[in-house]
């Protein structure tokens, strides 16, 4: 069967399929991954789709033509009454699997014809307004998170600093790693930056600011890698320094962290490239 470039299907293969059910949910991602591309969204972004929708196929132990709204109900209650997942991120879920069931089922894609053919079956909608959560209000974190004190902030620090410390005395490898983390978990937090944007910083992202000769090169971090909205491009955006130690922590790690690389990332890991994301996670 073929898929173009924008997720409708071509043509029906004349070839009797050995494993159907498979092959035609295989060839359904495909087509909405090609019409995800179409609408400009980031390849993770689609990545983590496709995801999704194996995870719910898995669980249900059904395929899209024949999923229904106990298969959603039954889902989401398990995952918050036993895995316990917060609320932004069920409705994030909800959000991904109701946009591939409006693909499937959307008859300008071809996918109803496949199915009737191939099951006597057609995918439908089954997210609707009555079973899936709703975005009520902006803020949706959890009331126990709160900002850390100027005591706590600098317990982290401080703890971050030893540890360079004490991988610098044993002897072992790994100072310079270690003093990177501690560097950019000042950074991050001196110009409240996502993963993507701190990873992604140069040294030639940094200015001064006219206004704030006091900090010298380092007085406006541009930030080149935003966060994009609805398929648009990383939006650029430019933060000040406000702490009067950020000028001191960047130029430290360039003259003695950080070295005389050929290279102007600003974090480069251990083997050259940028650090990934779930390395700044952990």
């Amino acid at each position: 069967m073929a898929v173009d470039a924008f997720g409708r299907v071509l043509q029906l293969s004349a070839v009797q399929l050995l494993h159907p059910e498979e092959q035609t949910l295989e060839d359904m991602l495909t087509g909405w991954r090609n019409q995800q591309l179409s609408r400009n969204l980031q390849f993770d972004t689609i990545d983590k789709g496709i995801a999704s929708v194996r995870r719910f196929v898995n669980h249900v132990n059904e395929f899209p033509w024949n999923w229904a709204p106990e298969h959603v109900e039954e889902y989401f209650g398990d995952l918050r009454s036993i895995h316990q997942l917060k609320h932004s991120t069920v409705r994030g879920y909800q959000s991904t699997l109701r946009r591939f069931t409006s693909y499937v089922s959307n008859p300008d894609y071809g996918w109803d014809q496949v199915c009737e053919q191939r099951f006597g079956t057609h995918p439908s909608q089954v997210f609707f307004d009555w079973n899936t959560a709703s975005h009520t209000q902006e803020y949706e974190g959890r009331p126990s998170k709160r900002p850390f004190t100027k005591t706590e902030l600098q317990m982290l620090f401080d703890h971050a600093d030893d540890q360079v410390e004490l991988i610098a005395a044993s002897g072992k490898k790994g100072w310079q790693a270690a003093y990177r983390d501690a560097v950019m978990l000042k950074i991050a937090y001196s110009y409240g930056l996502r993963f993507n944007e701190l990873r992604h910083l140069q040294s030639i992202d940094f200015a001064a600011n006219p206004k704030a000769r006091r900090f010298g090169k380092a007085g406006v971090c541009k930030v080149r890698f935003g966060k994009s909205r609805k398929g648009s491009p990383h939006k650029p955006r430019s933060v000040l320094t406000v702490f009067d130690w950020t000028a001191g922590v960047l130029e430290d790690w360039l003259a003695n962290g950080r070295g005389m690389l050929d290279t102007l990332d600003l974090f480069p890991s251990e083997r050259g490239g940028l650090i990934c994301e779930s390395t700044l996670l952990r």
